[in-house]
């Protein structure tokens, strides 16, 4: 991955982390989602990314979603 890219998110549910990908797309935040998990057995990670620059905004969006599925 290229430098200046930052591990903003990190879980296992593909469809949870391509949502919130999804939804960084709309508000034009560039999102590169990275499947780590094992295809066969699904153990391992999916890790969310981000460039360093909208770090702080993508970091607060997600804050913003999980406040509402609470």
């Amino acid at each position: 991955m290229e430098k200046d890219w930052k591990k903003i998110y990190t879980g296992t549910n593909f469809y949870k982390v391509e949502l919130i990908r999804q939804v960084l797309e709309d508000r034009e935040i560039s999102a590169v989602v990275m499947n780590k998990q094992d295809s066969s057995y699904k153990f391992g990670q999916i890790e969310l990314y981000v460039h360093e620059r909208d770090e702080e905004g993508a970091k607060a969006i997600i804050e913003e979603m999980s406040e509402i599925e609470d």
